[in-house]
């Protein structure tokens, strides 16, 4: 039977850019293009995608937990509380990238983030007036672009609101990243 069980693993299929990294393997198969609606899971993802600004998403992915700790466990209205003292604190936290401009993103995202959910009710109600029926987008054409008309629009409304670290490459990825878009190639196991 455990031969059976290897024989079936070896058969699955995944997006390349998964790579052998397990952190990498368990955040594709696990969470990357499954549909996420909870305000408090977006808000983590805000947090997450506008510190990768940059940098490789493993890096940050590697970091979560540290963001976890540093950042209240993702409670946006904590974050949006956050005085110069805890960005002074966040600055010498080894858990997380130490980019002062970055860390202030997260507070006034997290501002920003609170009037957006008392205009539309939730911030994902939100994103989704955004998205054609205000339903997800099943990609699964293999190719997967670094923006798109709607990422564009989204980062746009968003810049205009005054978020910061969230353009139209960063917005892409934050709607990869909760199954908003979803990317995993065709014959992946795991779409």
């Amino acid at each position: 039977m455990t031969q059976d069980f290897r024989l079936k693993a070896q058969d699955l299929k995944r997006c390349r850019w998964a790579g052998t990294d397990e952190l990498y393997i368990k955040y594709h198969d696990e969470e990357w293009g499954k549909e996420i609606h909870d305000d408090h899971t977006l808000f983590e993802f805000l947090v997450l995608e506008s510190a990768q600004a940059g940098l490789s998403w493993i890096t940050i992915l590697r970091r979560r937990e540290g963001y976890r700790n540093a950042f209240a466990d993702f409670d946006v209205k904590k974050v949006a509380a956050f005085t110069d003292t805890d960005v002074e604190r966040l600055m010498n936290d080894a858990g997380i990238i130490r980019n002062r401009l970055k860390i202030m993103a997260a507070i006034n995202n997290a501002k920003l983030f609170i009037e957006v959910q008392k205009e539309f009710g939730s911030f994902d109600k939100y994103l989704y007036s955004f998205m054609p029926d205000g339903k997800s987008i099943n990609n699964h054409s293999g190719l997967t672009p670094a923006s798109t008309p709607i990422s564009d629009v989204i980062s746009k409304d968003m810049k205009k609101r005054g978020f910061k670290f969230f353009g139209t490459t960063i917005c892409y990825a934050h709607m990869q990243a909760t199954g908003m878009v979803n990317d995993h190639i065709p014959e992946c196991s795991f779409k």
